[in-house]
């Protein structure tokens, strides 16, 4: 496979002061041997002011909590590099920089990119097991949608039109990344999987999250919470959870 017969852009999103991380990058993606470049992440932890996408109020009464510093520089990550997806006009790789590559995935990736009519945006790891149904076997590769959210953000690959969408849709950021591309009522787009997945994670703590486990939304602000998207709906042009 050579670039010039598939165009494609291989981005891994990773603090620059992450150095042993990168290095793990290096080594694994010598496994497919083809040219990719780091963007480097937004350190949430280093923000000197709050971007104007986040709308902290806002957000913890939508929400019921608000995203942690760490969230929001890696959403802030995730939309430069669908930035990057649409400026430069070809279907684009993403990775975190904690992902393995399974020895299948070489030619999963050749597969997606000689068949490119098949998908908009592959899903290639997934944090959560759920259900799925098989759209197509293609090469010994099942391209498949995934029944509930597998959430995780750690490999998936898109094509601009998809990236254009995402960046369009994130002018507010109110939710973690990958919850976001979950969020099929807010941004209207279906998305494929591989499964099984073709990339794993490390699970070495991460340098860029710093999300934990959090209690559900209960009792009064469960309902505060639901009043309050009620109004979005009725009063704003672009809900941030449309029914």
């Amino acid at each position: 496979m050579t670039a010039t017969v598939f165009p494609l852009q291989i981005l891994v999103i990773s603090l620059r002061r992450s150095l042993d991380r990168r290095a793990k990058v290096e080594q694994e993606l010598q496994k497919i041997s083809l040219p990719w470049s780091f963007l480097d992440a937004v350190d949430g932890s280093a923000l000197q002011t709050t971007p104007k996408e986040y709308k902290a109020f806002k957000v913890k009464c939508l929400q019921g909590y608000e995203l942690t510093p760490n969230e929001i520089g890696c959403y802030l990550s995730h939309k430069e590099a669908w930035k990057h997806c649409v400026e430069n006009n070809i279907p684009t790789l993403i990775f975190e920089d904690d992902f393995v590559l399974d020895p299948t995935f070489r030619n999963t990736l050749e597969m997606l990119l000689s068949n490119q009519n098949s998908w908009s945006f592959v899903r290639l790891q997934g944090l959560y097991e759920v259900p799925y149904r098989e759209v197509s076997l293609i090469d010994s590769v099942h391209l498949v949608k995934n029944i509930g959210d597998a959430v995780g953000a750690t490999a998936y690959l898109l094509k601009p039109e998809v990236a254009r969408t995402l960046v369009d849709e994130s002018s507010d950021i109110y939710e973690p990344v990958d919850h976001f591309l979950e969020h099929q009522k807010k941004h209207g787009l279906e998305f494929l999987a591989i499964r099984p997945y073709p990339v794993d994670i490390t699970r070495a703590k991460s340098t860029i999250d710093d999300r934990h486990e959090r209690a559900p939304v209960q009792g009064l602000r469960k309902r505060f919470r639901s009043v309050a998207r009620a109004l979005d709906r009725l009063i704003s042009k672009r809900p941030w959870f449309p029914r």
